[in-house]
C-alpha cells in the first residue's frame, strides 16, 4: 500500500524548463555578486562545486557543507564574508527570475496535492537538495504549492547526497521512516527521479518538460502528462 508520494519540483509540479531557469539564475547571481567575483569566475566555480556536492557520499557532511567545503577556498573569499551576500541575493533577487521565465502556476498543481494530504497520504518535496531551503520555499511560491502540510522537503541544509544518488532516496526513505514498496516517486528527469525505481518504489515520469540526457537505464512504471498524472491521483491507481 502507498503511503507516501514523493515529488520533484522543477518541470515536474512547477512548470517551465529547467535549463532555462539555471541560465537566469546564474546570469542573476553573478549579477549580484559582479563586485565581489567577476560573474564568469563565480559561474564556472558554482558549476564545478555543485558538482562536487552531487557526486558526494559522505553520509557526515550535508550538501551545504560540501558546497561551501569547495567553493569558498577556490573564490578565495570566506564564507562568513560571502555567504550573507548569498542569502540576501536568495530573499531579494531570486524571486524575480519567475517573472522573466513567465512562470505561472498549474491550476491542478496544489489541488491534486491537497486532496492527497486529505487522504492521509504523506507528500514530500523531493526536489534535488543542491539548494537552500529559502530557494526552495520560493520556487514552491511561483507553483503555488506553499503552506501546505508536507512530510518532508529536502534541501542542502539537512540532506547529506543528491539525486542522482540511490544513496538520495535511501536518506529520504530514513527520514518519513517509509519502506520502498509504502512510496511512489513522480518526477520528469529520467535519470535523477527514475532511479527511486531501482530501490522498489513505483514511478511515474512527466513528459510536458521531460529531461533524458541518454545516460540512463530506467524505465518509469507509469508515464504521460502533467493532465494523465492528476488524473492518475485522482483514481488512486497508485
Amino acid at each position: 500500500m502507498v503511503r507516501a508520494i514523493l515529488f520533484d519540483l522543477d518541470g515536474t509540479l512547477v512548470h517551465y524548463d529547467f535549463d532555462a531557469f539555471i541560465r537566469e539564475y546564474l546570469a542573476a547571481l553573478g549579477a549580484r555578486l559582479a563586485s565581489i567575483v567577476e560573474p564568469g569566475r563565480l559561474v564556472r566555480q558554482v558549476m564545478k562545486s555543485t558538482d562536487v556536492m552531487v557526486r558526494n557520499l559522505d553520509p557526515h557532511k550535508t550538501n551545504r557543507e560540501v558546497f561551501a567545503e569547495d567553493f569558498f577556498p577556490a573564490v578565495g573569499i570566506p564564507g562568513d564574508v560571502l555567504m550573507p551576500v548569498f542569502d540576501d541575493f536568495y530573499r531579494r533577487d531570486f524571486r524575480f527570475i519567475k517573472d522573466r521565465l513567465g512562470i505561472r502556476p498549474h491550476p491542478d498543481a496544489r489541488r491534486m496535492l491537497e486532496g492527497l494530504i486529505s487522504r492521509g497520504i504523506d507528500v514530500v518535496i523531493a526536489t534535488n537538495p543542491v539548494f537552500p531551503l529559502i530557494a526552495i520555499e520560493e520556487r514552491m511560491r511561483w507553483g503555488g504549492l506553499d503552506g501546505l502540510s508536507y512530510r518532508l522537503v529536502t534541501s542542502y541544509e539537512t540532506m547529506h547526497f543528491c539525486k542522482p544518488n540511490r544513496e538520495y532516496y535511501e536518506e529520504v526513505l530514513a527520514l518519513i521512516s517509509r519502506t520502498p514498496e509504502e512510496c511512489f516517486m513522480v518526477g520528469n528527469d529520467v535519470e535523477e527521479d527514475i532511479i527511486a525505481g531501482t530501490l522498489g518504489m513505483k514511478t511515474y515520469l512527466v513528459e510536458d518538460f521531460l529531461l533524458d540526457r541518454g545516460r540512463a537505464q530506467n524505465h518509469p512504471d507509469f508515464r504521460g502528462t502533467f493532465e494523465d498524472l492528476v488524473h492518475f491521483m485522482e483514481r488512486g491507481r497508485f
